[in-house]
């Protein structure tokens, strides 16, 4: 359980004076209460934990017990919003959350709209539970590649978004992506998009100095392990780094190989 306090939650723990102690817990409300363990006191006398508060309130849950529950129903909050709970307790003791995890956002976003017009990909959600990134992916060279990223306004409401993204020639499939501490990836449906632009080509391909496109373009360059040794976005690239041999090169929306002389 203390793995998940510190991997899954921003806990932090302050000395306040050599006699006490504050556990810190910052996270979203998620519908949920937080259920901690309390042991005595180390002099015997009475239990570990003496305050709790939510959001700089003293909570009013019976904490004179082995294991109580602090009850965030009462705050009334909205789903998704900013908590921050301390809880206070006395010298040579340590009490324990037993699932602090509760107050992580979670993926619950639903798309009402998903387009790709003028260079842009522009989407509206609602049911966010907590800021998380949306992460943009593209399927290129026959897996999805993320091409970018915004930070999620993590409200109920209605929210917009819209990110500028490189389409190579053809058809062109985006999706969004958001992953939360359950480290299960949500996605959204795809949505596709006819590019008018012409393909792109590449030259020499065998090569000394440097490759060079026909137009701007994504591209990887692997070398015949599999490795990548080059990866961005140009319309040229100096390869007389590379050791001679042949190599993979992924760009527009095409796979080919080139031989470095």
């Amino acid at each position: 359980m203390k793995r998940i306090l510190f991997a899954c939650l921003t806990a932090v723990i302050s000395l306040s004076n050599i006699s006490a102690g504050e556990m810190v817990l910052r996270g979203t409300f998620q519908g949920e209460n937080l259920y901690v363990k309390n042991p005595f006191a180390a002099s015997g006398v009475g239990f570990c934990i003496y305050e709790v508060t939510v959001n700089g309130q003293t909570t009013t849950d019976e904490i004179n017990s082995s294991a109580f529950e602090v009850d965030l129903s009462v705050f009334q909050f909205g789903i998704g919003q900013a908590i921050t709970v301390g809880i206070k307790y006395k010298e040579d003791c340590a009490p324990k959350v037993l699932n602090p995890e509760v107050l992580n956002a979670r993926s619950t976003f639903e798309i009402t709209d998903l387009a790709v017009t003028d260079g842009k990909i522009k989407w509206s959600s609602k049911g966010e539970a907590g800021a998380l990134p949306y992460i943009i992916e593209q399927y290129r060279w026959n897996k999805w590649v993320k091409v970018g990223e915004v930070q999620g306004e993590g409200s109920e409401r209605e929210n917009s978004y819209e990110v500028e993204v490189r389409q190579h020639s053809g058809e062109n499939r985006f999706r969004l992506k958001q992953v939360d501490y359950r480290k299960k990836p949500r996605y959204s449906e795809e949505v596709k998009y006819a590019a008018s632009k012409n393909e792109v080509s590449f030259s020499p391909l065998r090569v000394d100095d440097v490759l060079m496109f026909s137009a701007p373009t994504l591209y990887e360059i692997y070398d015949e392990y599999g490795g990548i040794v080059f990866k961005g976005y140009a319309n040229e690239v100096k390869v007389n780094s590379l050791e001679k041999g042949k190599y993979y090169i992924n760009y527009d929306n095409k796979m080919e190989r080139f031989t470095k002389k």
